[in-house]
């Protein structure tokens, strides 16, 4: 891939990953829902965020080892769409995508969308909905969006875990899991196109 694609690739995924803020703000001025209320820094919630991200990054691995097909087909698509351009940029810029990535998807669903949910349906029904609506828009694949739903209501439980609301504990989460997970679909990646 040329170096002027692969950047171009770079900047529209921050940028469309930034513009979620964005709407998120959109969303929380519609609703008279501050996005970045529960949004504030705290040791707890760091240590919450580091150690919650274990229980995803394992069920990753066991996943990308799975000999069914709804598995393979999954972990195919994640290495062509993700990581066939991910692949050329250095593990700083990686993480900048996956922070961005954390930060931005998790003020929307959790910081805009799940509370204004809670709101109106009540507190299991809109982390429910808030988390199919994560899971449709993350949807590649049926067995996908059910995965991308599960993970979501785990976010939008951690929201709450410790001892007050705080949205950095599943912002961590999120940008940690990405991030590695974007080391290991590239390391895949390079294993299986070098033969």
């Amino acid at each position: 891939m040329p170096p002027s694609t692969t950047k171009n690739f770079f900047k529209t995924a921050c940028y469309f990953e930034g513009a979620l803020i964005f709407i998120a703000v959109i969303i929380g001025w519609l609703t008279e829902i501050n996005p970045f209320w529960d949004f504030y820094f705290s040791e707890a919630a760091i240590f919450y965020g580091i150690i919650g991200t274990f229980p995803l990054l394992v069920l990753f691995l066991i996943s990308e080892h799975l000999p069914f097909k709804s598995f393979q087909k999954i972990k195919y698509l994640l290495q062509e769409s993700l990581a066939k351009d991910l692949q050329h940029y250095p593990w700083t810029d990686l993480f900048i995508l996956a922070a961005i990535a954390g930060i931005s998807e998790e003020i929307l669903f959790r910081g805009a969308l799940q509370p204004w949910l809670e709101q109106s349906l009540g507190l299991n029904e809109g982390l429910i909905v808030s988390s199919l609506i994560f899971g449709l828009i993350h949807a590649i694949t049926p067995l996908y969006a059910i995965l991308a739903t599960l993970i979501s209501l785990y976010l939008g439980l951690a929201l709450d875990y410790g001892e007050s609301r705080n949205l950095l504990t599943p912002i961590i989460i999120h940008a940690l899991y990405d991030f590695f997970a974007f080391i290991v679909l590239i390391r895949n990646y390079r294993k299986n196109n070098s033969l």
